[in-house]
């Protein structure tokens, strides 16, 4: 295959492939699903191998985007047209994060571990689970959270209260599991922690879903 033909073909797949994301619309990019992820690869593959293959021509490529490109655009209107279809595609909506408790099933239905939802959490600006009352995990993979009562984005200097120095929650166990290292860092002894516990009505740690220390507050624990 000479480079003449490559270029070609190369401007030919990459117009095509621009001219097909500005007919599917913008959704295909802003509300990405694990469908539309795995389809765009799927596309880029089937161009990408008809490009560098000389038994392939240009308007097989072209055939190729064209075909591909209604299938989404009809499935497309289909989706919007049936809620089942929609569903069955598109997946639906978890609460993962039910009135300041975590669903423990939810996270095991969407494959998600508390570490994972610590990590969403803090890319949307909450760094303590005692920050939010629900979390919904969408469709496309990202979460919606709804602060609780008090942690909603106020500038304290608005309303006029003293400014503190903001700590970091410390996560003192996970799923059953002592974090030791996080315990020498709180400043806090297993003691304590299990002293705290038997408060709640806990007997032992493997008890815990999840514990949470922070400087000048309550201990936050949530039972399996």
């Amino acid at each position: 295959m000479s480079l003449s033909t490559i270029t070609i073909e190369m401007i030919v797949g990459f117009f095509a492939l621009f001219l097909l994301t500005k007919f599917l619309g913008k959704s295909q990019l802003s509300q990405l699903t694990p469908f539309d992820f795995i389809s765009a690869l799927f596309l880029g593959e089937l161009v990408g191998n008809a490009m560098y293959d000389p038994d392939v021509p240009i308007g097989i490529i072209l055939y190729t985007v064209t075909i591909w490109g209604i299938l989404m655009y009809s499935l497309e209107i289909l989706t919007q047209r049936s809620m089942k279809l929609r569903k069955f595609l598109e997946g639906s909506p978890s609460i993962i994060v039910r009135k300041g408790m975590i669903d423990r099933l939810q996270l095991k239905k969407n494959k998600l571990d508390i570490n994972q939802l610590q990590d969403l959490l803090r890319q949307k600006g909450f760094f303590s689970l005692r920050e939010v009352e629900y979390v919904i995990l969408e469709s496309n993979g990202e979460i919606s959270v709804l602060p609780k009562s008090g942690y909603e984005p106020i500038k304290r200097m608005d309303v006029n209260l003293s400014l503190r120095s903001p700590t970091l929650p410390i996560t003192l166990v996970l799923d059953g599991v002592l974090v030791e290292d996080n315990l020498r860092t709180a400043g806090v002894s297993k003691a304590w922690l299990e002293q705290e516990l038997t408060k709640k009505n806990i007997a032992t740690i493997q008890e815990v879903l999840y514990a949470e220390f922070k400087e000048g507050e309550e201990l936050l624990i949530m039972g399996k």
